[in-house]
């Protein structure tokens, strides 16, 4: 869904969709728009990021590796997220631009408002829709929405009850696939349980004849020296203090293997272009693990941009990429140069905010392929770094 160009605030000021980078952003990431007093609005969240274990593990594989978008949870770091009308100057919480407004020009600071409820995620959930056709339906979400969530936390699971009743449907909706926490892009869910059970053995078949049913995009921070190859290793969780990571293993065991300790995992890569020391890739996964494709892209010491949890394990001396074991390489906020920093628009105490460049754009099910607008924030930096843009298929 496009940008309104302009809508109007209740407070009697215009929507402006040129409103700089991390304005914009802030108030489009969703990608859809929520309405409070009868006008546009755009609003996000933030929430804290789960520790992995077998639940979300278990869930992920069955669902698919990618990423999630919706913002309602972690989006752009640490703090919650309020509402923000499309205008320059003045930004307002949620609720008819009451509370709030300070004169300086429109930045990421003023996003974090409050939490999001789960009324005005639901509002969100139910603008996301993108494809509603017998059992299925699928949501355009953007980056931070987990599948599942801790005890407590706001996730998709935990709407969807509330969804399906918005959206008059009578049966349960559940999960047939998914991206994780961190991305982008479309999730297909289903009100049949045999639908489900037929869409997945369709995926494994088709992954088994070498074919690719989810097409994801990503922006890279670097870019690989083949145009185009694959990615193959083994992947595990390892844990590192507080916080389980994936990790990868070059030559698992057959013990490994055989105990499902290591997974063995594929993806195929493609330049889509590349300007500025940085790249447009499509990425088309043959095995699901969770976080696998973020993990690939450092393994082809290309970053993911707005990877704060794997770009650390990419070093640069002189400019050029080398890899680090990940036992040498905690998470942290990504570290870019000063032009790149300046060609987004960025500070680097915005940076920490910026959310993944990753977005499950394309789903192949039997019926035909069904497609996800990249959210604002990565169309805007295709435009910023000089990418290839979006084009409807």
């Amino acid at each position: 869904m496009a940008a309104a160009a302009g809508c109007n605030c209740p407070c009697g000021r215009s929507a402006r969709p040129e409103a700089g980078l991390y304005g914009l952003v802030g108030a489009l990431l969703a990608q859809v728009q929520c309405r409070h007093g009868g006008q546009l609005h755009s609003c996000a969240r933030d929430g804290a990021r789960d520790p992995r274990g077998a639940r979300h593990q278990v869930i992920e594989e069955q669902a698919g590796s990618g990423g999630a978008w919706l913002g309602a949870e972690r989006l752009w770091g640490e703090q919650a997220w309020g509402c923000m009308c499309l205008r320059t100057e003045e930004v307002g919480e949620c609720g008819a631009c009451e509370g709030k407004r300070g004169g300086a020009q429109m930045s990421a600071q003023w996003l974090w408002g409050r939490p999001l409820s789960s009324e005005e995620t639901l509002r969100l959930l139910e603008a996301s829709v993108v494809h509603r056709e017998g059992a299925l339906l699928a949501l355009n979400k953007p980056p931070g929405l987990p599948i599942l969530g801790l005890s407590g936390e706001l996730s998709l699971s935990m709407l969807l009850p509330s969804l399906r009743r918005r959206l008059g449907l009578t049966a349960e909706l559940h999960v047939v696939k998914a991206p994780t926490r961190e991305c982008s892009g479309l999730v297909l869910l289903s009100s049949c349980h045999r639908v489900t059970e037929q869409l997945q053995q369709f995926f494994s078949n088709a992954r088994q004849r070498g074919q690719h049913p989810a097409t994801y995009h990503a922006v890279t921070v670097g870019v690989p020296a083949e145009a185009e190859g694959k990615i193959r290793t083994g992947l595990r969780w390892q844990q590192q203090g507080d916080t389980a990571m994936v990790v990868p293993v070059p030559v698992p065991g057959p013990r490994s293997l055989a105990r499902k300790e290591v997974k063995s995992t594929l993806t195929y890569y493609r330049v889509l272009g590349a300007a500025g020391g940085c790249a447009l890739l499509q990425l088309q996964p043959k095995t699901a693990f969770p976080e696998q494709l973020l993990v690939h892209l450092t393994l082809l010491l290309c970053p993911a941009l707005g990877d704060h949890q794997y770009s650390s394990r990419v070093g640069r001396v002189l400019g050029v990429p080398f890899l680090l074991p990940p036992e040498a390489s905690p998470a942290r906020t990504q570290v870019l140069d000063e032009e790149l920093l300046g060609r987004l628009g960025l500070s680097p105490h915005q940076l920490r905010h910026l959310p993944v460049h990753l977005h499950l754009q394309q789903l192949v099910l039997p019926q035909g392929p069904l497609h996800a607008t990249p959210p604002p924030h990565f169309l805007h930096t295709l435009h910023c770094l000089g990418l290839p843009g979006y084009k409807e298929p």
